[in-house]
């Protein structure tokens, strides 16, 4: 007669007989439960991955649509905006119906303006350096500049008076955005802007070539207002400098979207 031990040691597999052993039922559970928890571990790294490419596309959309981050390259609009700084263009400003004003800070692009022909650049690289632009963790493109808006369409922008003020519309125009110890300008000049143009000018006037630089080019040096890619509006880096760019719409009175 056999034992209840001859029997446990027949239900179990021989060594190499391939036969499976018995499992208990906590046992199965056991190694279900496992298995669960090792297929949700697995793809861990692609979930990464594709909330990563979401991400991006999402500030890719947010930047191309609403608002764009802005590397300052240059001390062309000193001491408003500082090299390094990061300013926060809004591009929803102008979208509907809205025009630039006197006093707006701007970025545009200066395509036919400020540059008469984009350099050439491999397909991939531009394609790279533009994400990089857009998200503003790069240099911004060779065509992108940010002025202030001095003159609107039908204005008359003149310097200067006796005072060395610029005036628009026979009004000298105070100008509490220069750069301490900048004229309002060395180079004379007299322009009637075209309407559906701008006349602009960087705040450190001594660093920045703007419109007076390109008076003699095609386009005089006029931004066409459908150049314009938004109104940089706030500092978003670093840090210690986050606010606005300042006050907005001021200039002169009279005549053009004053």
């Amino acid at each position: 007669m056999e034992t209840e031990a001859e029997l446990t040691r027949r239900g179990r597999s021989a060594p190499g007989t391939g036969e499976e052993r018995p499992r208990s039922a906590f046992g199965r559970a056991s190694a279900r439960s496992l298995a669960r928890r090792g297929l949700r571990a697995l793809p861990t790294w692609r979930g990464a991955a594709v909330l990563g490419v979401l991400c991006t596309v999402f500030l890719l959309l947010l930047s191309n649509f609403v608002v764009q981050p802005f590397l300052i390259p240059s001390k062309s609009m000193e001491p408003t905006l500082q090299v390094g700084d990061r300013v926060l263009v809004n591009k929803l400003a102008y979208r509907f119906g809205s025009q630039p004003r006197r006093g707006d800070v701007v970025v545009f692009d200066g395509t036919g303006s400020f540059v008469q022909e984009p350099a050439a650049e491999n397909r991939l690289t531009g394609l790279v350096r533009g994400a990089a632009s857009t998200l503003g963790i790069g240099e911004p493109s060779d065509t992108d500049f940010v002025k202030r808006v001095v003159g609107v369409g039908g204005d008359d922008v003149v310097c200067c008076d006796a005072g060395g003020r610029i005036k628009v519309n026979g009004t000298p125009v105070d100008e509490p955005y220069l750069y301490p110890g900048d004229t309002p300008s060395k180079v004379p000049f007299r322009i009637v802007v075209p309407l559906g143009t701008l006349w602009v000018m960087g705040d450190h006037r001594s660093q920045s070539r703007d419109s007076r630089d390109h008076l003699g080019e095609p386009g005089g040096g006029m931004v066409p207002v459908e150049k314009v890619i938004g109104r940089a509006d706030w500092i978003g880096w670093p840090v210690a400098r986050w606010g606005t760019t300042g006050p907005r719409g001021g200039g002169a009175a009279g005549g053009g979207h004053g």
